[in-house]
């Protein structure tokens, strides 16, 4: 049996147990999630559609994973107007794995009530690992992922792409001159991609950039 459900404004064609990523739901790994909107149900080629949803359908998923998307950069600029701006945008994402297709409104099993358990096993962890995770963030947040060169800084700006903002949201994190650019090895890429607002494959673009100029 298969259902076509909607959620974040977007539809999927799912079974039981298939696994996919969907926007973000509010819960925690291994809550029991309800979709109630369904849009059709059917086994082989016998089909119901719903006008728009089904009466009576339900959808559950477990929730496994609790992240985000690749960044996407959007770009505009505005010829001889010396106009650029850059917004970017990383969706949270929540991998789920469908669990039931209920139909005539038929009653969930009871499978969160059996995770209870594992859930205060997953939160007793949660909490022992709290302390170290908050010394790790306020270590990150106190040194910058790389040590500025002496010296005077270059002027970052020149690189396409990089706009004031970026420039000094660059030189927070230590990166003030076209050399250093220039030598960011795939690791370093990586750990901006992280830590900062910027995609790899842009990260990737001003360094071949760097390269040139910091020749001269």
């Amino acid at each position: 049996m298969f259902a076509v459900i909607k959620t974040g404004g977007k539809q999927y064609r799912v079974a039981a147990n298939d696994l996919l990523k969907i926007e973000k739901v509010e819960a925690n790994v291994g809550d029991i999630v309800e979709i109630g909107h369904v849009l059709a149900h059917g086994e082989g080629e016998n089909v119901t559609f719903g006008a728009p949803f089904v009466d009576g359908a339900l959808v559950t998923a477990e929730v496994v994973e609790q992240g985000k998307n690749r960044t996407v950069i959007a770009f505009k600029k505005r010829r001889r107007q010396n106009s650029r701006r850059k917004i970017g945008h990383r969706q949270l994402l929540t991998t789920v794995r469908i669990s039931e297709i209920l139909l005539g409104g038929a009653k969930p099993a009871k499978k969160a009530a059996a995770k209870a358990e594992a859930k205060a096993e997953v939160a007793a962890e949660a909490k022992a690992e709290a302390p170290k995770k908050e010394a790790k963030a306020a270590e990150t947040a106190a040194a910058p992922l790389f040590k500025a060169p002496k010296g005077e800084p270059d002027d970052l700006t020149v690189i396409k792409g990089i706009g004031p903002v970026a420039a000094k949201d660059l030189a927070e994190q230590g990166i003030i001159t076209f050399a250093q650019l220039a030598k960011l090895s795939d690791k370093d890429v990586a750990k901006i991609d992280e830590h900062m607002p910027f995609s790899a494959d842009q990260i990737k673009d001003w360094r071949e950039q760097a390269k040139e100029l910091a020749k001269k």
